[in-house]
């Protein structure tokens, strides 16, 4: 499937590089932007998250590369409804308020997309539509996650897992319910997949 991408080497990579987004974020800003916009928004997703980065250096090279990768994988995965799809979220091995940081996070840059971009009157009105006006209120829940002092570890695993695998599901149906406002960028090629390789 191509170059694995690690969510904490990523994040390294877009603060050496001076970028203001995390990885977390970035990656649920290309989910929403692919969602959207298809190859028009995954070519607008680097410039975006790279707008603050120092320019010319190895890091803001090798951070592009890597960036490129995950975007190219991630369309694969939703394009091609792919059960290996998932969210660029800290390690498993993490503890759960860092796990619940990221994952709200994640959720904003989510949301972000969603918001930034100008739209339609037909998608305006899909987006306050069920079911992706309950995604977007569950996501918008999902940012103000806290762990409490008390939490149970086992537990807290638990609910994590299951909201992974909520959100996991929710951005795959969102993609799919989002495929009409999609413009195809290459003629024959869904959502212009074959510009990314």
């Amino acid at each position: 499937m191509g170059q694995v991408i690690e969510h904490d080497e990523l994040d390294a990579l877009l603060k050496s590089c001076g970028s203001s987004w995390n990885a977390g974020q970035a990656h649920g800003l290309l989910c929403s932007r692919l969602s959207l916009a298809g190859a028009q928004g995954a070519s607008r997703w680097i410039a975006q998250v790279l707008a603050e980065a120092n320019s010319g250096t190895e890091q803001r090279a090798e951070c592009e590369e890597m960036l490129d990768a995950l975007c190219a994988s991630t369309w694969q995965q939703l394009v091609e409804r792919m059960s290996e799809f998932d969210l660029l979220l800290a390690d498993d091995e993490d503890p759960a308020a860092v796990r619940t940081v990221v994952m709200a996070q994640w959720c904003e840059g989510f949301l972000h997309g969603l918001v930034a971009e100008k739209h339609s009157e037909e998608l305006k009105k899909r987006l306050a539509e069920e079911p992706l006006a309950d995604i977007i209120k569950d996501m918008l829940e999902i940012t103000r996650a806290t762990v409490g002092e008390e939490a149970d570890d086992d537990n807290l695993d638990n609910d994590f897992a299951e909201l992974v695998e909520y959100l996991r599901v929710a951005v795959q149906l969102m993609y799919e319910e989002l495929a009409e406002f999609r413009k195809l960028e290459v003629p024959g090629q869904p959502d212009g997949t074959e510009m990314l390789h």
